[in-house]
């Protein structure tokens, strides 16, 4: 097969840049080894008119490729930051009251859909195989149809799917959800995802699915969950190798002998860093013994600054950082650390094996690798604890994680407590657990089960609606016997 993955942006491959978002961390290393091309805007719109010719910068990447188009000016902003940012987004992680598009941006949305679709006619061959990542590109499957592609068509939804109600809130949601059955295979990260997603196509489109196949005017599309993991092996390779980087000795040395707990996301409502600094601040009015003993750096990437949602959650966020440092700070120690800025791979992999507690308290996320690379990270004689949302996807399998409701406060306060006095024996029990699991389910199988599945799916269509299909990544492996 010639693998054409398509997100809306692609990364690249240097070791001491931030790599921003799950998506390109668990995609980079899969495209170098596998020879896939990766398709995704360069980030820089163009006012030029579109050619064959003005396509994709084209470079290699260890065994494949790397290749970016230039956007039509007149449409990225609707479509990206928003239908794709204003509407899907906040949807999709539960939070309708913060949907705000016009009609202009979901015609944006389609509008490049539709391009994309055109500048990808040009890798279609008799081996191609067309895999879609995320939700920026829901239409995208049925433009390639109509743009006469017959190849596998795939789908990934690196997000979670929000219950029905939810998202009936998203304007145009019906043809959305129609279109995505243009694709032959829909994977998601949860069962429950998957299931939200199938209660729509019932309750919303009146469609019947027989054991996660479901048929519509476009064929048979098969629903199934793949839950996204890492190499567990590189990740905790590049933690060892980069405890001795500067950045790293530096947060070790200003530390002065306190345990450090560590949050590391995307700045963005759904990461429920409001209430993760409310509970760090309750947790000194509970235990004030714990003064000067721990400190917490909070990581926050800035993300989508030119959304009215992202600027408020910013300014709440330095707001709560100033009350709590104000309240509980002294004039040689600072209970938060607060960075709005982007560190790469191997500077964040020493932060997580220096980290004591790692906290992961999103309010809805689709799997959250911030949590596995954290538990992939730890010294295995003496490992952190990692402390998480039970709203992860991550927490489906991570279950000797301490979980936590992140609208618990109170409670949220006295699990990172209990993960700061937690025992030797216990954190090793607790880490042995989860790092079997996340071996178990790397990336690589990740990617190969996606394809297998989808190459399946196309060489039986016509079996699809009668055979079982195959919802867990650790049923598949057994059938295979790996």
């Amino acid at each position: 097969m010639n693998v054409v993955v398509v997100s809306n942006r692609v990364a690249r491959a240097k070791a001491d840049e931030p790599l921003a978002g799950g998506l390109a961390a668990a995609l980079l290393p899969m495209v170098r080894d596998s020879g896939a091309i990766w398709v995704g805007s360069s980030g820089e719109p163009s006012h030029a008119p579109q050619t064959r010719d003005s396509f994709a910068k084209i470079e290699a990447l260890g065994s494949g490729a790397l290749a970016t188009v230039d956007m039509p000016v007149k449409h990225y902003r609707g479509y990206y930051e928003g239908f794709a940012n204003s509407a899907l987004w906040p949807a999709l992680h539960s939070r309708p009251d913060l949907i705000h598009v016009t009609v202009d941006d979901y015609t944006s949305y389609c509008e490049v859909n539709a391009f994309m679709s055109r500048e990808l006619v040009r890798f279609n061959s008799a081996e191609a195989v067309f895999w879609i990542q995320d939700y920026h590109f829901l239409t995208l499957g049925a433009e390639l149809r109509r743009a006469g592609i017959e190849r596998p068509l795939g789908f990934f939804l690196h997000t979670p799917w929000a219950d029905r109600r939810t998202m009936t809130a998203v304007p145009h949601c019906n043809d959305l959800a129609d279109a995505m059955l243009a694709y032959d295979l829909i994977g998601f990260q949860t069962v429950e995802d998957r299931q939200n997603f199938e209660d729509y196509l019932r309750t919303e489109l009146d469609l019947n699915i027989v054991d996660g196949t479901v048929a519509s005017h476009w064929g048979l599309t098969q629903l199934a969950t793949f839950p996204i993991g890492i190499d567990v092996e590189e990740f905790s390779a590049r933690a060892i190798k980069s405890i001795c980087r500067a950045e790293v000795v530096r947060l070790r040395d200003s530390l002065n002998g306190a345990k450090l707990v560590l949050g590391v996301d995307r700045l963005d409502y759904s990461k429920g860093l409001a209430n993760r600094m409310r509970a760090f601040d309750r947790m000194f009015e509970i235990e004030p013994g714990l003064k000067r003993a721990v400190a917490l750096l909070q990581v926050a990437v800035p993300s989508r600054g030119n959304i009215k949602a992202y600027r408020e959650l910013k300014a709440e966020l330095a707001g709560l950082v100033g009350e709590v440092n104000g309240r509980h700070g002294e004039v040689d120690w600072t209970p938060i650390r607060y960075l709005n800025k982007g560190f790469s791979q191997l500077t964040l992999a020493g932060f997580y094996r220096l980290a004591s507690v790692g906290l992961v308290t999103p309010l809805h996320d689709g799997m959250n690798l911030v949590a596995k690379e954290y538990v992939a990270a730890q010294n295995p004689f003496d490992p952190g604890v990692l402390v998480l949302s039970s709203f992860a996807g991550a927490a489906r399998e991570l279950d000797a994680a301490l979980q936590i409701n992140p609208h618990d406060i109170d409670g949220m306060a006295r699990q990172i407590s209990a993960a700061l006095r937690m025992s030797l024996e216990e954190r090793r029990e607790r880490f042995q657990s989860m790092v079997h699991k996340l071996k178990a389910a790397s990336v690589q199988s990740w990617f190969a089960d996606f394809l297998h599945t989808l190459a399946d799916v196309r060489r039986t269509p016509l079996q699809a609606a009668t055979r079982p299909i195959v919802l867990e990544l650790a049923s598949r492996r057994a059938a295979l016997g790996r």
